[in-house]
């Protein structure tokens, strides 16, 4: 496929959804299908997926390859990616198994140890577990405050909170878990927030480290809307050795979670130069703010081109199903 243009293809841009990121998903979407229509592709539709009319569509075959822009549950997790596999249509990002792992935070945990990828330690709360002073006492006895409390299948920072004090502990975690998410609690390292974005599939190569400066206590929703100038620092003030080790990890992370195509790791670097990860994004967000188009925009991609490229890894990992239904 390399070499092949690409932008004869109708694309199929989903976005939106059920979760509670669905505002910035239908903000990347309308992006990438703004992109993708700058880059002279033959037809690009955006769909809403709540509207259930697109499976219709999709399944006539009326599309040669989907954009997938949906951020969080039912988009990020595998489960847009079975129905796409089902449907024989290549398709952005990562597979099922791979979103799946990435998108539950304490699985990949299990992952990243497996790949010897330095993390924080935690503790994982299960959904249906009770909230008590036992649970308490355990967490506070085997992991060392303060702490980072999150759900483990949310992003854009949604239901994280910092715990500083054993007291607030088991109120965070009930405010970070939902009806049938988990929470894991990690110990909270001190250092230098950065992301590193890594692309590719069969070689897969980090895009330059993005320092990321903010005042609040976390990168939250309202800091990632500001312009990318605010908060992005490209290429992140990191020792040479350190920066050369969080591009190693997220490549190591990106491989170790079977990625396709895109993603990118969010790592902590501490006082010695370690970085430590924290989680890896398998559908980053795609607007003008967002991190990977800063960084790719700093390594020389256009927004445009960024999103041509993934569109041909897409029909590179999926060779087989552009001829499908021939």
């Amino acid at each position: 496929m390399q070499n092949t243009d690409v932008t004869h293809y109708s694309v199929a841009v989903l976005a939106g959804g059920w979760s509670d990121e669905r505002d910035i998903s239908m903000q990347s979407g309308t992006e990438c299908t703004k992109a993708l229509q700058e880059a002279g592709f033959r037809h690009v539709e955006l769909f809403d997926v709540k509207d259930l009319s697109f499976v219709s569509r999709l399944a006539a075959r009326e599309f040669d390859v989907v954009f997938v822009a949906m951020h969080g549950k039912f988009g990020e997790d595998g489960c847009i990616q079975g129905l796409l596999e089902t449907l024989h249509i290549p398709y952005t990002g990562s597979g099922v198994l791979a979103s799946a792992l990435s998108m539950h935070k304490n699985m990949a945990k299990f992952v990243y140890r497996s790949a010897n990828i330095p993390a924080p330690r935690d503790i994982y709360v299960p959904s249906h577990q009770v909230i008590d002073d036992e649970l308490v006492q355990h967490i506070t006895h085997d992991l060392t405050l303060p702490y980072v409390v999150k759900p483990t299948d949310n992003g854009s920072s949604f239901g994280v909170h910092l715990v500083s004090d054993a007291a607030t502990l088991a109120s965070a975690i009930a405010s970070a878990r939902g009806k049938n998410s988990g929470v894991l609690v990690e110990e909270r390292i001190v250092g230098t927030e950065i992301t590193v974005p890594v692309i590719g599939t069969k070689n897969p190569h980090a895009l330059p480290v993005v320092e990321i400066k903010y005042e609040a206590p976390i990168y939250d929703l309202d800091a990632k809307n500001e312009p990318a100038a605010l908060h992005h620092v490209i290429p992140a003030n990191l020792s040479p050795a350190a920066y050369s080790r969080a591009q190693e990890l997220a490549v190591r992370a990106h491989r170790a979670l079977g990625c396709t195509g895109v993603s990118r790791s969010d790592f902590i670097v501490d006082a010695t130069g370690e970085p430590y990860i924290l989680e890896t994004n398998n559908i980053p967000g795609m607007t003008e703010h967002s991190l990977i188009p800063d960084a790719a925009r700093h390594d020389g991609m256009s927004f445009s081109e960024l999103c041509t490229y993934l569109i041909e890894c897409a029909c590179e990992d999926h060779e087989d199903y552009l001829h499908y239904h021939e």
